[in-house]
């Protein structure tokens, strides 16, 4: 394992190594990695083995700000981090709450955004609430910086457009206004500590009858992060008091791809997912 003296070096390291075919691994909290170490065979002498370059203290994938309405989060900011910072809690509170719910203390004092987001699993809490303020995702090469929006960011099962000599800088969210209409809803075997069989992440902007900025995405229901585009279709286009239960589950069953697995069932995960996405709406004021 080693360090680095700075982003840009950084950056020179991932190229360098990539451009022979070598693998490296940018470890922060471990959380994911770590595991999936522990559950592989062990490795032969011949085997290759990537370089680990620690950037948990790496100041420029550090920090939370909030300037002109737009809050950045260093990749490796933990969500520890997340739900204290006063600013996290006042603009954007559903963030807090699924960073107070993402497993025990010790994984928020250790998990981060930008680990979450390499990993790209569509189970995780982190990048369903992401999904949902529509994120950008800030990535950084030898070539320059970029913004992905993170509707363009994952393409299947744990990939994503993100380049493999591509570091995670940094995530970027569009506040909305202060006071709009939000949801964290997580359904599992517990409300912490356990992985999502269902969450779903929700933010609005309302106008009298009609919502007019709607953000969703949930988790742990399709081969990446849902993001429910039929569904923001079905509500952005007709007043709330137009939509129907049976409009909404059909757009919900159209955006979603669950399967069987340990966690849950298929049956029951659309189940859930049409719940908590009819409670989202008729907290809002949809009649159901």
């Amino acid at each position: 394992m080693q360090r680095a003296a700075s982003l840009d070096a950084l950056c020179g390291i991932v190229a360098e190594r990539h451009a022979r075919g070598e693998a490296t691994v940018l470890l922060a909290g471990g959380t994911d990695w770590v595991v999936e170490q522990e559950l592989k065979p062990p490795r032969g002498d011949a085997d290759p083995r990537p370089l680990v370059v620690d950037v948990s203290c790496m100041a420029e994938l550090r920090g939370i700000t909030a300037t002109r309405g737009l809050l950045r989060i260093g990749a490796a900011a933990t969500y520890l981090e997340i739900r204290r910072h006063p600013t996290v809690i006042e603009r954007a509170p559903m963030l807090a709450a699924m960073a107070r719910e993402l497993g025990a203390i010790q994984i928020q004092a250790r998990g981060t955004l930008g680990g979450n987001l390499a990993t790209a699993s569509p189970a995780a809490d982190g990048v369903a609430a992401l999904a949902a303020y529509d994120a950008s995702i800030v990535v950084k090469s030898v070539r320059g910086e970029r913004r992905i929006p993170f509707s363009a960011l994952q393409t299947g099962y744990k990939q994503s457009t993100r380049a493999p000599d591509e570091v995670i800088v940094a995530v970027e969210i569009a506040l909305p206004p202060e006071g709009s209409p939000w949801l964290w809803r997580k359904v599992g075997t517990r409300r912490a500590q356990a992985i999502s069989k269902v969450a779903l992440a929700g933010i609005a902007v309302r106008s009298e009858d009609r919502v007019v900025r709607l953000g969703l995405g949930m988790a742990s229901v399709a081969p990446i992060t849902a993001t429910l585009l039929q569904t923001r279709a079905l509500v952005l286009s007709r007043p709330l008091s137009a939509i129907t239960a049976d409009a909404l589950d059909a757009a919900v069953l159209s955006d979603i791809a669950p399967i069987d697995d340990v966690r849950s069932t298929r049956e029951y995960r659309k189940h859930a997912a049409k719940a908590v996405v009819r409670g989202f709406l008729r907290d809002l004021g949809a009649p159901v």
